[in-house]
């Protein structure tokens, strides 16, 4: 789903404004780092689709593991960074490191022989040091030609989707409490409408890519309601889409969606609503809605392009899991993956680093990094939401990337989106999971 990847990756750097001001010397206060080796004048080559701000703070940060080794590292961004690299790898042109968005593409390289295996003890590292850390193992894991499995991704940068966004000031004169579980949310929601008040401001339109938040919405709530395992058959299609439970998945999302007492508009304006016009109810005087769920690039919707967090008018919590569900504390989101596709003992140096505390505390104190890294020290990152979504991280149970973003592009950017639209529009939810299992097949 490259629109909706592109979308948060520039739209999130808005909250480089709450971090301050700049990159000074990054390496002065992070953990200590440990013995890299020592490569003079040796030069490790990287590729990704980082630009502007974020290339700047991915700069500043690996400075940090030039002046500890004395290699130098050559980064190379562009947007079109996914027909780039495939064509470098290719055609024997490889960079030693390629840091993909796209679990899905990388699976193809290393598919095609173009990657390099980082080893079953990097492996066990990340299960051990990352919050939901098999989760992470998972999504760096792929086949080769032959079908053998190695880790060949090691996600660093993560992005946070499971997140509900509020004002606290409405919250406290209205006497509501931040909610621990689905339940409790579904009561504050009732609540809200017995005081008089909207829950929900939910808007799916976004031009040739309507219905993506509703894509969203619904792996939230298949995390919530189905096991990690049967979220990745549904994304295979192992557990099609007509099955009950991704019915009822869609079902519990109508519950808040085509309910015209929680939706700000009325549920006939979620399909017609931009997804960037639809948080600005939040600001409102008096407030349209209590809340609105989303990722945690939207405060650069906000009208003064998220100035509202750094002055307290706004406010995020954890999108809770059901308690009578039992599966945790389960996480939606995206990250990057850095893959090794040419090997040099710099090379393997670069992601010893990437263990380090300090190669993450270094990126959390610029701005926008996120981590799942369980030694690094929360008190790195730059704001207090920026530390709130971090703790999340560290804690959650279960990660699982952006389902959509998995599916064959006829489905995800496809099928998935105009039957949630129409689901929007008050189609019920067997006939839309049948649409989309019927475009499944039909790309078998």
């Amino acid at each position: 789903m490259t629109y909706k990847r592109n979308l948060i990756g520039a739209a999130g750097f808005a909250s480089i404004l709450l971090a301050g001001s700049a990159f000074a010397d990054v390496c002065d206060t992070p953990s200590k780092l440990g013995d890299l080796g020592s490569f003079p004048g040796e030069v490790i080559t990287m590729q990704g689709s980082m630009l502007g701000t974020d290339q700047e703070m991915l700069e500043a940060t690996v400075s940090c593991f030039e002046k500890a080794t004395g290699a130098t590292v050559q980064y190379s961004g562009s947007r079109d960074f996914a027909a780039l690299v495939v064509a470098d790898l290719r055609s024997n042109n490889a960079p030693n490191i390629a840091i993909f968005p796209q679990p899905g593409l990388a699976a193809d390289m290393a598919k095609e022989g173009h990657l390099v295996p980082l080893g079953d003890d990097m492996a066990d590292w990340m299960k051990d040091n990352y919050g939901a850390g098999s989760s992470w193992v998972d999504l760096g894991t792929y086949a080769d030609a032959n079908g053998k499995e190695a880790f060949y991704g090691f996600a660093y940068k993560m992005d946070l989707k499971s997140l509900v966004w509020y004002s606290p000031e409405q919250f406290e004169d209205n006497g509501y409490e931040v909610p621990a579980t689905m339940e409790e949310l579904i009561e504050l929601s009732d609540q809200m409408v017995e005081d008089g008040n909207t829950p929900w401001c939910i808007g799916i339109e976004s031009g040739n890519a309507t219905g993506w938040t509703a894509t969203d919405w619904m792996e939230d709530i298949m995390l919530r309601t189905a096991s990690p395992a049967k979220y990745d058959q549904w994304v295979s299609n192992e557990l099609p889409f007509n099955s009950p439970e991704v019915i009822n998945a869609m079902n519990i999302f109508g519950q808040f969606s085509r309910n015209d007492d929680y939706v700000a508009g009325g549920a006939s304006s979620v399909a017609t609503t931009s997804f960037g016009d639809a948080p600005k109810g939040l600001f409102t005087t008096p407030p349209s809605c209590m809340m609105h769920r989303q990722a945690s690039f939207i405060s650069g919707f906000f009208p003064n392009k998220g100035q509202e967090v750094a002055d307290g008018e706004a406010d995020a919590f954890y999108f809770p899991p059901f308690s009578s569900e039992d599966l945790g504390n389960p996480v939606l989101g995206a990250g990057t993956l850095y893959t090794m596709t040419k090997d040099s003992p710099a090379t393997r140096a670069f992601f010893n680093f990437l263990k380090e505390a300090s190669a993450h505390e270094a990126w959390m104190q610029q701005g926008v990094l996120l981590t799942a890294h369980k030694g690094a020290n929360l008190d790195a990152y730059a704001t207090p939401l920026l530390r709130k979504q971090g703790e999340i991280l560290v804690n959650a149970t279960t990660f699982r990337f952006d389902a959509s973003d998995l599916m064959p592009g006829a489905i995800g950017a496809g099928a998935f989106w105009s039957e949630m639209t129409a689901f929007a529009n008050g189609q019920d939810a067997r006939t839309t999971a049948d649409n989309i299992q019927a475009a499944w097949d039909a790309i078998k």
